[in-house]
C-alpha cells in the first residue's frame, strides 16, 4: 500500500485489503493502521529514509495476532510504499531456537555446578537453588527418608537453601511417594495445589498456583524427588516446562547419586582404614610401649609398614610385632592387614616364634598375594624393674638395645623373610632390659632414607645408632619422637619409603599407679 506525506492512503493491493479491510484509499493511516506502522510512516517522512533499514533491523509489529515486518520504499514524489511480510512462523522458530540455547546453557551450567562437589548436602542445596532461580518460584529437593524423617532442602527464588527434616508420610502428597520410589512423574494438572501440606510450602510464600513433582533418578536407585512451586499469580507449568524439569532432575539425580555413593565409600574406607592403621601404644603393666608410623606419601594414611602389641594368653607376656611388606600404598596395606590378623590368631603360640613364623609363611604362600614381608617378633615379660625379651628377626633389621650408659647393641637374631620360600629358618635371642633401658624395633625406611646436604646420602645404621645413644634414659615416647624428627630433617621434602618404629622400655623405677593405667604417673626415688 502507498501513503502520501500526510499519511493519507493512496493505493492498496488485494493482500493489504485482506489484512487491513478498513484501510481504503483516502483514509488516514493513523486511523486504520496499527499505531506502530503509522508512527514509523511519520518517521520516514521526516528523515526521508528508514532508520531501521540502515541498522539492518526491520520494523516489526503485530497485526491480527500475527507478526509482520514492514519495509518502506520512499518514492520520488515523496509518497511511501509499504511492503508487509508475514514473519510469524520465522519468529516462532527463532524464539524456539533461542529458548533451546538458553536451556542447553542452563543444563550445562547445572551439570558443572552439581558435579563440582561430591558433598551430598551441597548437591541438595545446589539442586534446590538452581531449580528455584530458573524453573519455578520455589523448589524443594527431597532426599530418601532416613528412618521416619525426610531430609528436605527448601529454596525460594532470590533466597538461600534451608534444610529441615520432616516427620511426614510422603504418600500424603500426590506423586511424592511415587517420585521417591523412582516411578514416572504424574502430570502437574493432576495435583491440586490447594491441598499442599504446610511443610511443602515455604513460609510467607502465599497461595500456590501449580506444583510439579518429579523424581531425581539415581544410579540404579532413586536419588530423591524435586518439587517445583509457582505462586497463584504466575503461569501454570506447561507440558514443555515439565519435560524440561525432568531433564534438569536427571542431571541433579545423577550428581546426588554420585555424591551418596562417594559418601558411602568414604565411610567404608574410614572403617577399613581404622582397622589397618597401626594402634596407639601406651604403658601396659609397667612396660612402656611407644610407636610411630609415617607412610611413604603424605596424602596416604596406610602403607606397607606395620606394628602391633598383643597381650599373650597367660596375661604376663606381650607379643610385639613390627614388619615391612614389599611395596607401598593400599595393596601393601591389605597384606599388612592379613599378616596382622594371622599373627593375632596365632597368639596361643606366642612363646614359639619359629612356629608362628612358619605358620604365617604357609598362610602367605597359600594366598593370592605375590608379595613378601620382613618381620621381627618380640615377646616382653616384666620381672620387677626389668623386662625379659625374646627377639626373632625374619629377614628384618635386628632390634637395637639402648643400655643405661648409652651403649647401643644389635640383638643377635636373624632369619629368612616370610611369604617367599616354603621354609623359614630363624634364630631367637634373649635379652634383658634393666631399669630405664630400651629396645628399638624399626623398619629400613628409616635407615634407607636418602637426604642430607647432598640429598643422596642414606641416613644409615651408624647414624641411627648414634642418635639412639644420645637417647639413653629418655622415655619410650621421647625416643620415638626424636628418631622421627631426625629422619624427617634428613629427608627434607624428598620421597621416602614407609617408616615405622616401636620402642619397648623397662620401667626406670617403681612408680605410683596412674589413672586408667595409660600414663606413668610420678616416679618415686
Amino acid at each position: 500500500m502507498v501513503a502520501d506525506v500526510d499519511g493519507i492512503l493512496l493505493q492498496r493491493n488485494d493482500a493489504a485489503a485482506v489484512l487491513l479491510p478498513e484501510a481504503t484509499p483516502g483514509t488516514s493511516l493513523a486511523e486504520v493502521a496499527p499505531a506502530w506502522l503509522a508512527a514509523q510512516h511519520r518517521t520516514v517522512q521526516l528523515t526521508g529514509h528508514d532508520s531501521a533499514t540502515e541498522t539492518n533491523a526491520p520494523l516489526c509489529g503485530v497485526i491480527g495476532g500475527r507478526r509482520f515486518e514492514a519495509h518502506p520504499s520512499v518514492r520520488d514524489d515523496g509518497t511511501v510504499a509499504w511492503w508487509l511480510v508475514d514473519d510469524t512462523d520465522h519468529q516462532l522458530v527463532r524464539d524456539a531456537l533461542h529458548m533451546e540455547r538458553e536451556r542447553t546453557a542452563f543444563l550445562a551450567k547445572a551439570s558443572s555446578a552439581l558435579l563440582s562437589t561430591l558433598n551430598l548436602g551441597r548437591c541438595l542445596d545446589v539442586t534446590a537453588q538452581m531449580a528455584a532461580e530458573n524453573l519455578a518460584d520455589a523448589a524443594l529437593a527431597i532426599a530418601p527418608s532416613r528412618g521416619h524423617r525426610l531430609p528436605v532442602v527448601t529454596c525460594v527464588r532470590g533466597g538461600v537453601p534451608e534444610i529441615s527434616h520432616q516427620s511426614v508420610d510422603p504418600d500424603e502428597v500426590p506423586g511424592l511417594g511415587e517420585a521417591l520410589r523412582g516411578f514416572p512423574p504424574v502430570p502437574s494438572r493432576w495435583i491440586d495445589p490447594t491441598v499442599a501440606p504446610q511443610w511443602l510450602v515455604p513460609e510467607d510464600f502465599g497461595p500456590v498456583g501449580s506444583i510439579v513433582i518429579t523424581p531425581l533418578p539415581g544410579l540404579g536407585v532413586p536419588a530423591g524427588a524435586l518439587v517445583l512451586l509457582r505462586r497463584e499469580k504466575s503461569d501454570s507449568f506447561s507440558d514443555e516446562e515439565e519435560v524440561f524439569a525432568r531433564l534438569f532432575a536427571a542431571r541433579a539425580g545423577a550428581a546426588l547419586s554420585a555424591a551418596r555413593l562417594y559418601a558411602e565409600q568414604t565411610a567404608i574406607t574410614d572403617v577399613l582404614m581404622r582397622e589397618l592403621m597401626p594402634p596407639t601404644l601406651h604403658q601396659i603393666s609397667g612396660v612402656d610401649f611407644a610407636g610411630r608410623y609415617r607412610p611413604s606419601a603424605d596424602h596416604e594414611r596406610i602403607g606397607g609398614d606395620f606394628y602391633d602389641v598383643h597381650p599373650a594368653t597367660d596375661g604376663e607376656a606381650f607379643l610385639v610385632s613390627l614388619g615391612d611388606v614389599c611395596g607401598k600404598g593400599l595393596e601393601a596395606a591389605v597384606l599388612t592387614g592379613k599378616i596382622r590378623s594371622t599373627l593375632h590368631a596365632l597368639l596361643p603360640l606366642a612363646d614359639d616364634h619359629q612356629r608362628m613364623l612358619s605358620l604365617l609363611n604357609t598362610a602367605l604362600l597359600n594366598s593370592h598375594h605375590t608379595r613378601f614381608a620382613t618381620l621381627v617378633l618380640a615377646s616382653a615379660a616384666r620381672r620387677g624393674n626389668e623386662v625379659d625379651l625374646k627377639l626373632t628377626s625374619a629377614g628384618h633389621p635386628a632390634p637395637l638395645i639402648i643400655r643405661a650408659d648409652g651403649t647401643v647393641e644389635e640383638a643377635d637374631t636373624r632369619g629368612t623373610l616370610v611369604g617367599a620360600i616354603p621354609d623359614v629358618s630363624t634364630r631367637t635371642t634373649a635379652v634383658t632390659l634393666e631399669s630405664g633401658e630400651c629396645c628399638v624395633l624399626y623398619t629400613d625406611g628409616i635407615t634407607e632414607a636418602k637426604g642430607g646436604p647432598m640429598g643422596n646420602v642414606l641416613f644409615g645404621d651408624e647414624r641411627l645408632k648414634r642418635a639412639l645413644s644420645a637417647c639413653a634414659g629418655m622415655p619410650a615416647e621421647g625416643i620415638v619422637e626424636h628418631v622421627q624428627m631426625l629422619a624427617a630433617q634428613w629427608l627434607g621434602n624428598r620421597h621416602h619409603d614407609d617408616m615405622a618404629i616401636v620402642v619397648i622400655a623397662a620401667p626406670r623405677t617403681h612408680h605410683l599407679s596412674a589413672v586408667n593405667g595409660h600414663t606413668r604417673g610420678r616416679f618415686t626415688g
